[in-house]
């Protein structure tokens, strides 16, 4: 019980840290209006991971937007935003039915461009369509090409993966 605890609170961590090391080395193109946030990519792991995958990544978030985001609607908004998509990706993937990966990774590339590019558009002072806009493109690249490519490389060693980091 207690190595299981240990193991969650390890892999939340690492995609903690991951996370917030990607946004912060890549700050030039992971903040602004138009933003391709590559550190999102680990959005999509949510779909065969889970727990720990939702609660790194929101964790992450507020690590990465705490160091060089845009005050506290940043920290919250793109946390909640975070916490949202990964765990609704989860839910729907979690139903294994035909298209459901993609189906989960639009959800999410959704989610993310809808509240944040909400709070940016109001941060910025530019029209709505701009800010969903701006982040769309980036979280579809992000998430939809680049979580998709890193589900597809580790979906077919889980039985690895989990060894170590424990089914949470």
């Amino acid at each position: 019980m207690i190595e299981k605890r240990v193991r969650l609170l390890a892999s939340i961590a690492m995609f903690a840290a991951v996370y917030a090391a990607g946004v912060v080395a890549l700050a030039p193109i992971s903040f602004h209006i138009y933003q391709v946030r590559v550190a999102d990519a680990l959005l999509a792991l949510s779909t065969i991971m889970g727990l720990p995958v939702i609660l790194g990544t929101t964790l992450g978030c507020i690590i990465a937007n705490v160091y060089c985001g845009y005050g506290i609607i940043d920290v919250v908004g793109g946390s909640l935003a975070n916490l949202l998509a990964a765990s609704i990706g989860f839910i729907i993937a979690k139903r294994k039915f035909r298209g459901s990966l993609l189906i989960a990774l639009l959800a999410e590339t959704l989610i993310i461009s809808g509240i944040v590019g909400s709070y940016l558009a109001i941060l910025f002072d530019v029209p709505i369509e701009i800010g969903f806009l701006g982040i769309l493109i980036g979280s579809i690249i992000a998430i939809n090409m680049l979580g998709y490519c890193l589900v597809k490389v580790l979906e077919g060693r889980m039985d690895a993966l989990l060894k170590y980091v424990g089914e949470c």
